[in-house]
């Protein structure tokens, strides 16, 4: 047997043998048990103790925006630390109350804060306008005039080839 051709039947051999020893280790019904699972016990939502702990949430939300200036509140750079500690906090309180987050109960106080904060922030949007007619006519006019001087130039060389060539 020659030297490479063992070399190839080791190499296929060790191969083999590692597949099954990985196959084996990842084997279904070594790693799961078929045993049902009991059910998880979930606490119920206390969504009264949840209105109150948002409610704290908002007041210190409401504190931390009386150090900026009302001018500044529509401009999200002067507030995000502020407004991420918000959040945080109601997903927070949600989870120790057993409540998933978010949910309608705090959906309904973060919309009152942005009521109460960010009603006048409405953005400005730019209210656009055909140009008057003269510049209209000449953006229509000089794409068209180069086109039609292109295929002019183009049907004069072309008759022109045994001169130019």
């Amino acid at each position: 047997m020659d030297i490479n051709e063992f070399a190839v039947l080791k190499l296929f051999v060790v191969g083999v043998l590692i597949n099954v020893g990985m196959m084996r280790g990842l084997s279904a019904s070594d790693s799961f048990s078929t045993e049902p699972t009991p059910p998880r016990v979930r606490k119920v939502c206390n969504e009264s103790r949840l209105q109150w702990e948002v409610e704290v949430c908002g007041e210190g939300f409401k504190e931390d925006m009386t150090h900026i200036d009302p001018q500044n509140w529509c401009n999200l750079t002067h507030f995000i630390s502020e407004y991420h500690l918000f959040t945080l906090c109601t997903e927070t309180k949600s989870q120790i109350v057993d409540c998933y987050w978010p949910n309608p109960l705090v959906e309904r106080y973060i919309i009152h804060i942005h009521k109460h904060f960010f009603s006048n922030c409405t953005i400005d949007q730019p209210l656009w306008i055909d140009p008057p007619d003269d510049t209209l006519t000449i953006l229509i006019l000089i794409p068209v005039f180069l086109t039609l001087a292109m295929i002019g130039l183009v049907v004069w060389c072309s008759k022109r080839s045994d001169i130019l060539a």
